[in-house]
């Protein structure tokens, strides 16, 4: 295998392992956190969605969806402008993981989380727990089904490369 190969493949791997991880965490939100969080008082399941939001933050969950999109990023440059078989399939996974998840991220979800940290715990925030619970969710299916689609765009890459 040539070192170009060699480099390509092994940012590929990354960006295929990031994309599914990230899409294994929203999985984990889309299908049972949310609603957990939704069982709980609004003031309770708002102060815990906080927490989890401002934790996040300072885990190794930032590299990892940053990392990812700064791979899928160079990804896309290399199948745009070096053509091969797998380029196709490169330029899909970054795209998938670009707009589907981290434009996703800033255009909607964030707005949503930090609605919800703005909030002032002693009103009445019901309402505005219930629309949060109900777009929040609906927003992080789509992340989890592109992350998803990433990864398996990236590793088709390695298929029809190798």
């Amino acid at each position: 295998m040539a070192p170009l190969s060699i480099a390509l493949f092994v940012l590929t791997l990354a960006a295929a392992l990031g994309s599914a991880t990230i899409g294994g965490l929203y999985f984990a939100f889309s299908t049972f956190v949310m609603r957990a969080l939704g069982e709980r008082p609004p003031v309770e399941g708002m102060a815990a969605m906080v927490s989890i939001n401002r934790v996040i933050l300072r885990s190794l969950f930032i590299p990892v969806f940053m990392g990812t999109g700064v791979l899928s990023l160079i990804l896309a440059l290399y199948g745009g402008f070096v053509r091969t078989e797998a380029s196709g399939w490169l330029l899909s996974g970054a795209l998938a993981y670009l707009a589907g998840n981290i434009w996703l991220t800033m255009a909607y979800n964030v707005p949503l989380n930090n609605a919800i940290d703005r909030a002032d715990p002693a009103a009445d925030n019901e309402a505005l727990w219930k629309h949060y619970l109900v777009r929040w969710t609906q927003w992080n299916h789509v992340r989890t089904i592109a992350c998803l689609a990433a990864a398996g765009f990236f590793i088709m890459a390695m298929v029809v490369d190798g």
